[in-house]
């Protein structure tokens, strides 16, 4: 078996890097291990339920392996990083997929609603990245794509528990990046907008309590919620294969923005941003001592 640490990325085609997807059940996760496969890479799938996706190693004997994994057990996320590893000698790209979405306000949804949204979209992806540094760092090489959303860029009423753990991908990823880059470790953070998966359906919680006074902010997008599935413009296919791309690129992006509305409501974003900081710059500069101060 080939150690990790003696194969360095160059001496590695496209075709045949080892992929490590979590939450590959359905989704983003289940499409993008079936490309990777079809293209000829070598792919070790995790979910929850391992009896979703056993059909992957039956269509794919020699290179895919699928594992048990709940990213919210500590010791499980160790054991099967370790694993995973020893079967084909290393791992050249970990995406970390699994997380789901939960609708409704902030005073609406109960701590029990929202914490388990943070333990996986959070804390999980934070514990399986850790897993994997270890052998990164040695070699020198790989490439980490964290799933993120248009929710990690704009804030909107009804998803601020969503919100606030892709807010919280998107500062984990900048930063591992930053660590990352002189030991030759890309780092990308994926941010779709919709896209025509079951994030509103299976994937996707709806607090139980419903505020009146909360309607005509929170109430729009309980009703997106129910209405939407299934209407997404978003292509599954094109965004798996967008990733595929970023791991071929040379040079791939640290941001990369999925869909229409994720890109749109972003630059909306920026130039709302850019007015402000334009209309309180003497605020902002005049908050600092003095010169030489």
């Amino acid at each position: 078996m080939t150690n990790s640490a003696d194969t360095p990325e160059s001496s590695v085609s496209n075709e045949s890097k080892v992929w490590f997807i979590t939450g590959a059940s359905t989704g983003f996760g289940r499409l993008l291990a079936e490309e990777v496969l079809k293209a000829g890479g070598r792919v070790i799938a995790t979910a929850r339920k391992v009896e979703r996706i056993a059909d992957l190693t039956q269509q794919y004997p020699d290179t895919a392996r699928t594992f048990v994994l709940d990213v919210t057990n500590s010791a499980q996320i160790e054991a099967v990083a370790n694993e995973a590893i020893a079967v084909f000698g290393r791992i050249d790209v970990l995406v970390n997929n699994a997380g789901y979405g939960i609708a409704g306000g902030i005073e609406e949804a109960t701590e029990a609603e929202f914490m388990p949204v943070f333990e996986t979209n959070v804390f999980g992806l934070m514990r399986v990245t850790r897993a994997f540094l270890p052998q990164f760092r040695t070699q020198r090489s790989g490439h980490i794509i964290n799933l993120s959303s248009m929710a990690g860029l704009v804030g909107s009423a009804g998803w601020g528990y969503y919100n606030a753990t892709k807010f919280a991908v998107e500062g984990f990823s900048e930063a591992l990046a930053a660590e990352m880059a002189p030991l030759g470790v890309k780092v990308t953070i994926v941010e779709p907008g919709p896209f025509r998966t079951d994030f509103l359906g299976r994937s996707g919680v709806l607090a139980e309590r419903s505020i009146p006074d909360y309607h005509e902010t929170v109430g729009k997008t309980r009703e997106y919620f129910y209405d939407n599935a299934g209407k997404q413009r978003g292509s599954p296919l094109k965004a798996v294969h967008a990733m595929m791309d970023v791991v071929k690129s040379e040079n791939p992006p640290l941001h990369l923005i999925l869909g229409a509305m994720a890109y749109n409501r972003f630059r909306g974003k920026l130039d709302r941003w850019y007015e402000e900081m334009a209309a309180y710059e003497s605020v902002t500069l005049g908050a600092d001592f003095p010169e030489g101060q």
